[in-house]
Order: structure tokens, then C-alpha cells, then sequence
């Protein structure tokens, strides 16, 4: 099976012209072409941009919600108690609670896509840090994942709202749909989603800001994007 997607994969790149910046339209017309796949692929977009990962203000972090969404129901936990367990469950959360669930989570359970949590409770889920820290699911005020509004934040990442982060290499990647989707969807994600990026530009930043980007889908080779700077 390896030997195979192998091949499959080198036929697929000798379609891809690595010289060229693709226009997103073609770019996602090529993406969906090349999805030839049985299962409905996440396209995703990655970007490497022109920042100083060591300097605080340049650390890009945040969330979107896409205007097409992102093809899937997003599972989210929401560290609460009380009152505030119940009207996160009321607004769908798979699960809500305080030591009981962070327990769960410090014990290896990690079967979720996105953490909420008060305030309060912060002090609290702070210990979890070395374990969702790596997967990026550390709740975070940047990311709209540590708040009051608990209602509004389950229902947005329920919604397919995604949460984005450079690495350490300056690298950022995101879902921005599934093959299934129409090219008109594909493409009003991936436009607002490179809008966005270029909004959170830091003033300290000089010249290019988005170095390069690249349109892909889970089981493709990378589409150079034309994106500007």
C-alpha cells in the first residue's frame, strides 16, 4: 500500500508545476483534481511568513471562523463547573466540568478538538499545559479560548471556527475545507483565510510578511499559492 500511494503521490507532483505561483482558483480546481481518493480529503493551507519567532509581538496566533465553514463537527470540551458547565453543555459541549475532567486529561485522555475554559479556572488547567501545550490545545485568551462568553465560543468552534499558530520555524498551517467542497467555497475560504493572515501583519515586521504558500489535501503535494505579501 505504501509502495502505492507513493506512486500515486510522484504522478500527482509531475502535475504541479513547482516554478509556478498558482492563482488561487487554479490552485483549487488542480486540489480538487488530484483528489482521487475513496475518502473526502481536508484541504489545508500552510505558510511560512517572514517573522522573528523570538520576539513576543510576532508570535501570529488566533482564530478564524471560515464563511464556508470546514466540512466537519468539531468535538470541544469546556473546563467549568456549576453554572457554567451547564449552560456550556447546553450550548453542545461534549463535555464540561473542573477537576474531574482535568484529571481525564492529565491521565492521557486527549479525544477532543478544542479546549474552553473560564477564567476561573485557569489556575486550575494551567497544569495541563505540558500536555495539551504540544497539541496545541492549551486554552489561550489569543484564541478566544479562555472566556465568560461560553455559549457563543462552544457554538462558534462547534461551527468549524479554527484556531491557528506558528511553530518555531515561522510555519502556520489550517484547514480550509474538504474535497467535496465546491470550488466557489474552496476558494472564499482560502481568500479569507490569506486576508486574515495578512491583517495580523505586526508593525515591527519589515518587508515580506508571507513568504510563500502552498494549497494542499491530505493525500497531495503542495500547490504553490500567489498570495502578495
Amino acid at each position: 500500500m505504501p509502495v502505492l500511494a507513493g506512486k500515486r503521490y510522484r504522478k500527482d507532483a509531475e502535475k504541479v508545476d513547482r516554478k509556478k505561483r498558482y492563482e488561487v482558483p487554479e490552485a483549487v480546481a488542480l486540489v480538487k483534481k488530484l483528489a482521487t481518493t475513496k475518502f473526502d480529503q481536508t484541504v489545508e493551507i500552510a505558510m511560512r511568513l517572514g517573522v522573528d519567532v523570538k520576539k513576543p509581538d510576532q508570535m501570529i496566533r488566533g482564530t478564524i471562523a471560515l464563511p464556508k465553514g470546514i466540512g466537519k463537527t468539531r468535538s470541544v470540551i469546556v473546563f467549568a463547573e456549576g453554572e457554567d458547565a451547564r449552560i456550556a453543555k447546553d450550548a453542545g459541549a461534549d463535555e464540561a466540568g473542573g477537576d474531574e475532567l482535568i484529571k481525564k486529561v492529565q491521565e492521557g485522555w486527549a479525544a477532543f478538538d478544542v479546549a474552553i475554559s473560564i477564567p476561573a479556572m485557569m489556575p486550575k488547567v494551567g497544569k495541563l499545559g505540558k500536555v495539551l501545550g504540544p497539541m496545541g490545545k492549551m486554552p489561550s485568551p489569543k484564541s478566544g479560548t479562555v472566556t465568560t462568553d461560553l455559549a457563543t465560543a462552544v457554538k462558534e468552534f462547534k461551527a468549524g471556527k479554527i484556531e491557528y499558530r506558528l511553530d518555531a520555524h515561522g510555519n502556520l498551517h489550517a484547514p480550509v475545507g474538504k474535497c467535496s467542497f465546491s470550488e466557489g467555497d474552496l476558494r472564499a475560504n482560502v481568500e479569507a483565510f490569506v486576508e486574515h493572515i495578512k491583517a495580523t501583519k505586526p508593525s515591527s515586521v519589515k518587508g515580506a510578511f508571507i513568504m510563500s504558500a502552498t494549497l494542499s489535501a491530505t493525500m497531495s503535494p503542495g500547490i504553490p499559492l500567489n498570495v502578495g505579501v
